[in-house]
């Protein structure tokens, strides 16, 4: 009578006296599912879409690169040094596919719950991997910002005990670390906007991101369409969670708490307004860090929590862990000085890296937003083109708006790298991405690796004879229009005028490009 059952207590008081002295078990434990989760996800992606784009006969091949690469540095170990890669070894579209299937079941272990310090970092490795060699297509902060954040998680873990709960305690310093990359990640955004542009600060931001963005979602238009002071009410809610909230994640638990709060919020609304890759998703991960087992207490299943109160209880502390945190910590407070002197210039840069490895980098998103929606349409005909009177059909993006009357799907967190890339090449010239070039004559001779990257082949019998890339305006149709439209579009220009399989200027810019032989 005298004796309780551990079971027997509710979940919070498991973890009372949280406020005196934080424990990070359950914090740990649900940073590694998530990050299991978006690895497994960007893993995917290069799977399936890694050959066409970057394989032996993509879009912009790996051998090409690296080769260019070997020689800028002078030779290919110097390469890898500046580039590290574990496709020096061997770039062939099998190798491409076999990192990404390693990496992928990887990753489902540790979204399983079971990792250690050798197994992220096998992780990292091999994202970093694809990132180094990916080229435009993995130039996008989030894929640095992965890295970033796998090489964190190697030092949440014991080196060798895959459990769930391990004998050794979450090392505070490494949760500090994961503290100190939310405050850079959104105070970084937040200064990019706040400097970009001026609609930013107005507050009327809002008024034009939701059609403008990358990708929309299912929910897009309908924030498009709300209330202008609503949207104001957004750009406030932005500047709160980007600008103040990082301040406090540094702070004792309440303000810590409240920081967290904010920032994950501000996330969750992004996910469910838009397409934004991974990006959110990752995000959330540090932001995770503000939160002690006192407060996941309050929301997991009572049989975790109890699981979690146990490996307490019995922890062990390692001194080498703790030490290599400690080692870790120093090595990331000397490569933030750049990343924080970026923050305080005036000509602040976002998305970058400062060093080989990719340990510690400066972030942003949206430091400006374009006011008009433009898309590149590429469109074939069999037809003769003299006198207008071809007949073009469209190749139609997966995700990447193309027919007015089609809704956009929710594809976040998975991302295509041509939808995207195309979004950005809308608001260049094709100068500036030459690989359209390399596209078009792949889809006039029905390359089906180039095909897998669209929605369907409206020539699949046979390929066209001409294909062009024609710039339109995209707006939001307002709801319940008679057509049943859900954009408006509007032919601008040609991006890239006809071209056919046999055109000499074709060819000869693909030679010299070492797309072709």
């Amino acid at each position: 009578m005298g004796t309780t059952n551990k079971t027997d207590y509710t979940p919070a008081s498991l973890f009372a006296g949280q406020a005196a002295l934080p424990s990070y078990w359950l914090t740990r434990f649900v940073i590694l599912r998530l990050l299991g989760l978006v690895y497994a996800v960007a893993f995917l992606v290069a799977i399936n879409q890694v050959v066409p784009l970057i394989g032996e006969n993509g879009l912009l091949p790996i051998g090409t690169y690296l080769k260019d690469v070997s020689y800028t540095y002078g030779s290919a170990g110097a390469g890898f040094v500046r580039l590290p890669t574990v496709f020096w070894f061997g770039h062939s579209d099998t190798a491409l596919l076999t990192v990404g299937w390693i990496g992928f079941v990887l990753s489902l272990v540790v979204l399983a719950g079971y990792a250690n310090a050798p197994l992220l970092t096998v992780l990292w490795f091999l994202y970093m991997s694809i990132v180094h060699a990916g080229q435009d297509w993995y130039g996008y902060g989030w894929e640095i910002q992965l890295t970033e954040t796998g090489f964190l998680a190697i030092f949440l873990c014991p080196l060798l005990d895959m459990r769930p709960f391990p004998k050794r305690p979450p090392p505070l310093p490494v949760i500090i670390l994961f503290r100190w990359l939310i405050f850079r990640i959104m105070l970084g955004a937040g200064l990019i906007k706040y400097r970009g542009d001026k609609i930013w600060r107005d507050g009327t931001a809002l008024y034009y991101y939701f059609q403008t963005q990358p990708i929309p979602g299912p929910l897009t238009r309908w924030f498009h369409f709300l209330p202008h002071p609503l949207l104001k009410i957004g750009v406030w809610f932005n500047w709160l969670a980007e600008l103040a909230a990082p301040w406090f994640v540094f702070w004792p638990r309440v303000g810590r708490h409240i920081a967290g709060t904010v920032i994950v919020l501000l996330q969750v609304v992004l996910i469910i307004s838009g397409n934004l890759s991974f990006l959110n998703w990752l995000t959330i991960i540090p932001a995770l860090a503000c939160f002690d087992d006192g407060f996941w207490a309050r929301l997991l299943p009572h049989r975790l929590v109890c699981k979690a109160a146990t490996a307490a209880e019995n922890a062990e502390e390692s001194k080498p862990m703790l030490t290599t945190s400690w080692i870790v910590a120093g090595l990331i407070a000397l490569l933030s000085i750049q990343p924080v002197l970026n923050m305080l210039s005036p000509g602040q840069v976002m998305n970058s890296s400062f060093d080989p490895l990719d340990l510690v980098n400066t972030y942003g998103a949206f430091g400006s937003v374009g006011q008009e929606r433009y898309n590149v349409v590429f469109e074939g005909t069999t037809g003769d083109t003299t006198g207008g009177k071809a007949i073009w059909k469209p190749y139609v993006y997966k995700y990447l708006p193309t027919l007015p009357d089609k809704s956009p799907p929710q594809i976040a967190p998975y991302q295509p790298h041509l939808d995207w890339q195309m979004w950005f090449a809308a608001m260049g010239t094709p100068e500036q991405y030459p690989w359209t070039y390399n596209l078009i004559y792949k889809l006039l001779h029905n390359d089906p690796d180039a095909i897998s990257l669209f929605a369907a082949n409206p020539f699949p019998d046979h390929p066209p004879r001409y294909i062009r890339a024609v710039l339109y305006r995209y707006t939001f149709a307002k709801p319940g229009n008679p057509q049943g439209l859900y954009w408006t579009m509007e032919k601008l220009v040609d991006w890239i005028p006809v071209l056919s399989a046999d055109d000499m200027r074709l060819i000869k810019f693909l030679r010299s490009e070492e797309w072709v032989k």
